[in-house]
Order: C-alpha cells, then structure tokens, then sequence
C-alpha cells in the first residue's frame, strides 16, 4: 500500500504556479533534503482512467541531452524522491522527470495494475508533449516495483535506454519469497 503523502502541493496566488512542500515533520528535520530545490516543475495530469497524477519536472541543465523518467518503488513517493532525483541528475548532468502512481502522495484513484500502466502512459506523453523531450533522448529508470511500468513503456516505445533497479521477477514472489515458481496467476510474471 502506498506510505501517506510526504508532500503537498500549494499553489501561488501570484502566478498559478504549482510548488511543491514537504507535510512530514520528521522528514523536515531529519531528512537529508529540508527544502525544495529551485529548478523543479510541478505540474498534475488526467490518465485515460480518469485519475490525476502528479508530475514532478526537474530541469538540471536545459542543453543536456538526456532526460530519465523514472518510475518509483512502492513504499515512496515524489516527496522522498527529490533527494534521489536531484543527486542522480546532478551527477549525471541529466533532467529528471518522476510521477506518482494513483492513489500515491496527491494523486487520486488507486493503485491497481491497470493504473500503474496508464499513469506512466500519461507521464511519458507529458514529457514528450509539455516538456517537449523526443523518445529518443528518454532514460526510462524503474525502481522495484516501477520496473513494471517502465518495461511496458520500453515495449511501446523506442527510447534512448532502459534501466531497471532491482526489477521484480514475480508479484508473489515479492509478497512469499518462500515461492521457489512463477504461477499462472502471478501479477507481474
């Protein structure tokens, strides 16, 4: 199940504009990352099942030829990505682009199989649309249980390169490690 939103988004009465703030107290005071840096985007989107998905845009070097849309683990959301997102762009000299799975952080519906699919869908044509980023300068980087859509992505389109970190080899495995077979009716076998 998702952790409770790690952030909110609040909306400027100067310009429109979406920021991004941390809600978790311990995370303020604890975290390795206590604010939000300057160079990150905001921004919600409707998949084609009908929920609203945050985006989080974060432009490290507008020339650089790379932008990796990662697709997260399960017990995170974009709140506890910024810190991943801005050292790996940042060593990489690379912009990063991450979304919430429904009913993860502020994204509405629920996480179910059919959404996870539809939501990086919809995370893919913001950056290819809004963002402006052509397939063939996309990074697709999954984590855990983002490897699952990050290789449907990868199976529909051609992108620059696939990585996957610490990909899933069954749903149940994950859930009964004790398992030693992939079933018919394995999620994500």
């Amino acid at each position: 199940m998702p952790p409770p939103a790690s952030y909110e988004f609040l909306t400027s009465t100067e310009n429109g504009e979406n920021k991004m703030s941390f809600t978790y107290a311990s995370f303020l005071k604890e975290n390795f990352m206590n604010f939000v840096p300057d160079n990150i985007e905001v921004t919600t989107a409707s998949t084609r099942r009908g929920n609203k998905i945050a985006i989080l845009y974060m432009q490290n070097n507008p020339s650089t030829k790379l932008t990796f849309l990662l697709s997260h683990g399960n017990a995170v959301d974009l709140g506890l990505m910024v810190n991943f997102m801005y050292e790996l762009g940042t060593k990489l000299d690379v912009n990063m682009m991450c979304y919430d799975y429904s009913g993860y952080g502020v994204s509405s519906g629920r996480p179910l199989e059919k959404n996870l699919y539809a939501d990086a869908e919809c995370a893919l044509d913001v950056l290819r649309t809004k963002f402006e980023v052509p397939l063939d300068r996309i990074v697709l980087y999954g984590q855990s249980i983002g490897t699952v859509p990050t290789v449907h992505l990868a199976t529909l389109h051609r992108v620059a390169a696939v990585v996957l970190h610490s990909p899933l080899m069954s749903g149940l495995r994950v859930a009964f490690p004790r398992i030693k077979r992939n079933y018919c009716c394995d999620v994500f076998s």
